[in-house]
């Protein structure tokens, strides 16, 4: 028996990958770039602490849009996380502002 579930798998062919992802992850995902980076170094020769800036990087991009989301939320704005291509502009927006 067939369910169709499995017809919206991603199949990744990084080294990353271990299980299918139910998602697409550069669409649904706006810090998969930084996900990608902390992975790789953590798969690398280096050690743990060297890979602590990605780390923070990811961190910090998680934080961002959760406040996005947050504030699309409180305003009624959906979807709450922007589509791929309003991103850009949404963080020059955000690092003009600093």
């Amino acid at each position: 028996m067939d369910t169709g579930r499995d017809s919206n798998v991603t199949q990744r062919t990084d080294i990353t990958s271990r299980h299918p992802l139910r998602r697409n992850q550069e669409t649904d995902n706006p810090c998969y770039k930084e996900h990608l980076m902390s992975l790789k170094c953590l798969n690398s020769d280096k050690p743990r602490e060297a890979c602590q800036p990605y780390f923070n990087n990811y961190k910090n991009c998680k934080d961002f849009w959760a406040s996005v989301r947050h504030e699309r939320k409180s305003k009624g704005i959906e979807p709450y996380l922007p589509p791929p291509e309003e991103r850009a502009k949404i963080k020059t927006d955000f690092l003009n502002s600093r």
